[in-house]
């Protein structure tokens, strides 16, 4: 089975497994697990972050983060595709008790004017404008993804209103390499970073919240409250130390291929529209005379797996599971769909 859903379906690789396998652990909650230690400082570390806090999930992360920054009755402003508002099943209002300000972006990217026009006037008619959300790399955007100019822009923007920004990087590293950029930098510009561990770095679970110690004190309390504090899981935080050692720079060979199956679905007979192809997330419309569902269900008999996400478009992802030789077959069964 060629499996092209998702970045989220990886195994970890034996190296991996190994890994985690010999990691010493102990009970996180007390502070004892000398992996998820060493995991946190390495993460803070590449962010040029005080401290880092490892959670379950990414959308833990995020919402933690936005739990931190605000209180209820407070806004945030965010484009409306974005993963903290769009997938998170209504969990800035379920824990924070937050509106929501929805821009209208591109590909999921909003620019410092959308931050400056939407923020409240500051009176008792409205909610106090406190968070900027952004993404980077877009899921709904197709893997589109921010400069490091855009993103400074976007920090100063908020900065100078008195705002926080805080940067859902689920897939962030996807970005960076096509950016050719240092993560270090992204400590200086945001309040908090969310950073995935399961999506493109391939491992089985887990994410990480970065930010200042005074932030990451708090955000281990809303942990807590949230149900995510854990014990031994030093075995999962290896997976994370070794996919930061070993599996970053391979995500540009993730991107060669989104590109490679790209230039065959833009050329189909069956592609209404196609979403420019940047990192490692493919995303399409097909044209009336053909359905999504059916198009899903006639790949899925032929052993490849890809979703339909609304309006009769497709998305495909390519990841470390996928090789050449699978990108070879499903662009064979694409050619011979389109005639």
């Amino acid at each position: 089975m060629i499996d092209l859903r998702s970045d989220t379906v990886t195994r970890p690789t034996r190296p991996m497994l190994e890994a985690m396998m010999n990691a010493p652990v102990g009970d996180d909650v007390f502070g004892d697990d000398p992996t998820i230690n060493a995991l946190e400082h390495k993460a803070s570390q590449l962010f040029g972050m005080e401290a880092a806090l490892f959670c379950p999930s990414g959308t833990m992360t995020n919402q933690i983060a936005v739990k931190t920054h605000t209180q209820p009755g407070d806004e945030v402003i965010i484009e409306r595709t974005n993963h903290v508002y769009y997938y998170e099943a209504g969990g800035i209002a379920f824990h924070s008790g937050c509106s929501v300000r929805l821009i209208n972006g591109d590909r999921g990217r909003i620019r410092p004017v959308d931050i400056t026009d939407n923020i409240n006037p500051v009176n008792d008619h409205h909610a106090a404008s406190k968070l900027v959300s952004i993404e980077n790399t877009s899921n709904r955007g197709g893997g589109s993804f921010y400069s490091l100019n855009e993103m400074i822009a976007l920090s100063e923007t908020a900065h100078e209103a008195g705002l926080k920004i805080h940067l859902d990087g689920a897939r962030i590293f996807n970005a960076l390499v096509e950016l050719e950029a240092p993560s270090t930098i992204l400590g200086e510009h945001f309040d908090s970073i969310s950073c995935c561990l399961s999506k493109g770095l391939g491992c089985p679970v887990g994410s990480l919240l970065l930010s200042n110690k005074d932030f990451i004190k708090r955000a281990r309390k809303y942990r807590k409250v949230f149900g995510g504090g854990m014990r031994q899981a030093g075995i999962l935080a290896a997976a994370g130390i070794y996919a930061f050692d070993h599996h970053i720079h391979r995500l540009k060979e993730d991107h060669r291929r989104a590109k490679l199956l790209g230039n065959v679905i833009a050329a189909a007979g069956f592609t209404d529209w196609l979403m420019p192809v940047e990192t490692n997330i493919i995303i399409f419309k097909m044209k009336d005379s053909f359905s999504a569902t059916d198009f899903v269900q006639k790949l899925k008999d032929e052993d490849i797996l890809c979703i339909h996400i609304g309006k009769n478009q497709v998305r495909m992802v390519t990841h470390l599971d996928v090789d050449d030789g699978m990108i070879e077959k499903v662009a064979g069964i694409l050619n011979a769909i389109n005639r």
